[in-house]
């Protein structure tokens, strides 16, 4: 068999040491703060029930294991729904640096598979976890004076584009996204948050962390995901809004964190209404984390927790343009 042509890694060797070194920093950073390191199955029994997500999943040779030819098991998308019952477990602080699988993703800053670091901690909010993510990404990039700034989402389209996306109707948002000259806006038919999110990522991220880091927070409810809600009336608010967060550095988007929601019950309707919008949109049935819902009926103590792609960190670290160049062999050489 001729040898193929591709078989050289993508990366040079001196951003695999990039790499390498890195990690280091990022676990000497765990271990000073006490901060313990787990592992949790990259396989599972449910998936992602998000329908902003595409689970990959295998069926193949399960037989083997005690599995009919018909079951499936998932890739993880994230380590967050076995990581949550370690915490209601009893583990305490905890993180992972893993490998994660997402379909439908392939680009300048989009690789199916990819490299996670995920970390939860017992007993912050989601602002304290902001601090230590700007902490986390001072050490990992070497910048121990890279600046911080924290921006509601509310405020960003307010002062940028003229408009309350808490508050706007869908077509307001929709004739906003038009005059801003989104490309083909005028022959989309979205649902609200949809337009909001085009919004966001065609007009308003390129401008976050240009000076540092950009930390977007306060999101609108309906795009908690697995945060909790901070009800209407506590200052400086007159609507509620999500808990959550999200880190930009030179308009790319890095992590995702969360005052986690707790509660059993909400959970399991969340992923009710998912399941729903998936059947509608006619996309693939994921089967929920019944386990998970079953740790939180337990208790899980409060917590925030982050994911921050750590592909994307070592482009910005680097000064890379593509993600095939800091992935030692992307998939089509895999």
């Amino acid at each position: 068999m001729p040898a193929s042509h591709d078989w050289s890694a993508c990366a040079t060797a001196a951003v695999l040491h990039a790499r390498a070194e890195m990690l280091a920093r990022i676990r000497t950073f765990f271990a000073v703060a006490g901060v313990m390191e787990v592992e949790t199955p990259i396989l599972s029994h449910a998936g992602a029930t998000d329908p902003a997500l595409a689970s990959l999943s295998l069926s193949g040779g399960l037989s083997s294991v005690g599995f009919g030819a018909d079951r499936r098991l998932f890739l993880q998308t994230s380590p967050e729904f076995p990581m949550k019952r370690l915490l209601a477990s009893g583990s305490g602080p905890i993180y992972q640096i893993c490998r994660v699988f997402r379909g439908e993703e392939r680009g300048r800053r989009h690789h199916p598979e990819f490299s996670l670091l995920e970390w939860y901690r017992p007993g912050l909010d989601d602002g304290q976890l902001m601090d230590e993510v700007a902490d986390l990404v001072r050490a990992a990039l070497q910048r121990p004076r890279l600046p911080m700034e924290r921006i509601r989402y509310r405020d960003l389209f307010r002062e940028v584009l003229d408009l309350d996306p808490f508050t706007a109707p869908v077509q307001t948002v929709r004739e906003a996204a038009i005059t801003a000259g989104i490309p083909d806006a005028d022959q989309l038919d979205l649902e609200r948050d949809a337009w909001l999110d085009l919004l966001l990522t065609q007009c308003l991220e390129p401008r976050l962390g240009r000076s540092g880091m950009s930390f977007l927070c306060d999101y609108p409810p309906s795009q908690a995901a697995l945060a909790r809600i901070r009800p209407a009336g506590e200052a400086p608010y007159d609507q509620a809004v999500a808990e959550r967060f999200e880190l930009y550095i030179e308009g790319v988007e890095l992590a995702n964190g969360f005052h986690e929601l707790t509660d059993a019950a909400e959970q399991g309707a969340r992923f009710a209404h998912d399941c729903a919008e998936r059947r509608r949109l006619g996309l693939a049935e994921i089967p929920p984390d019944t386990r998970l819902l079953a740790a939180l009926e337990a208790g899980m103590p409060a917590s925030s927790g982050v994911a921050l792609g750590l592909d994307r960190l070592l482009m910005i670290a680097v000064g890379a343009t593509h993600i095939d160049q800091v992935l030692a062999f992307p998939i089509e050489r895999a």
